[in-house]
């Protein structure tokens, strides 16, 4: 089984932001979910534990592994989608200040690259290079704790879904999707699911 879960809530303010890879901390709200996830998992036999090496990401994998820290392996492939010169700014400058890449990246969400930064093309690209390496070598069940980018193109992949469409699938914060791998193929049998909903099915 590959578990795959968005990192817990972050540390940000009120106005929408282009995140990207800022390098947020969790807020306290955050810490409490991977907290609620690490009692999840003290059931499962899980020996595999794979994040990235943003701190947001990690703070939520750390939490999980608890005093395993040797199931931890951090692989900087898994960082969300780098944003060049729009990073951590507000959402609605960035449309007020540059409207015709605003309407370009509008048309064509997966090829667009910000100035400096990465188009979803290029994430996709970058994460399953990581993915068919570490992952797909397992025999075993995995924990990768992503971000909604990553996520999102995982899942396309998985779902056999056009990139362009990566928003359609909701990824809140501390939430989790569940893969099953068959062979060479993958069957997606959750999405976006909050640690309470698993808990009661326990």
């Amino acid at each position: 089984m590959i578990y795959l879960l968005r990192h817990g809530e972050i540390q940000s303010g009120p106005k929408k932001r282009f995140i990207g890879q800022t390098d947020c901390e969790l807020s306290a709200k955050g810490r409490q979910q991977a907290s609620a996830w690490k009692d999840f998992f003290s059931g499962c036999d899980l020996k595999n534990i794979l994040c990235s090496d943003l701190q947001r990401s990690e703070q939520s994998a750390a939490s999980i592994a608890g005093i395993r820290s040797d199931r931890l392996r951090i692989d900087e492939r898994l960082r969300e989608i780098h944003l060049g010169d729009w990073e951590n700014q507000e959402m609605a400058a960035i449309k007020a200040a540059c409207p015709q890449a605003w309407v370009q990246r509008g048309q064509d969400l997966t090829g667009f690259r910000p100035p400096g930064g990465e188009s979803f093309r290029d994430l996709g690209d970058r994460v399953m290079s990581c993915f068919e390496e570490v992952v797909c070598s397992l025999r075993e069940d995995i924990l990768i704790v992503g971000h909604a980018g990553v996520n999102r193109v995982l899942l396309c992949r998985f779902l056999g879904m056009p990139l362009q469409n990566l928003f359609r699938l909701g990824q809140d914060y501390g939430c989790l999707n569940l893969i099953q791998q068959q062979g060479a193929q993958f069957r997606v049998l959750r999405v976006n699911v909050p640690h309470f909903f698993l808990t009661a099915e326990k």
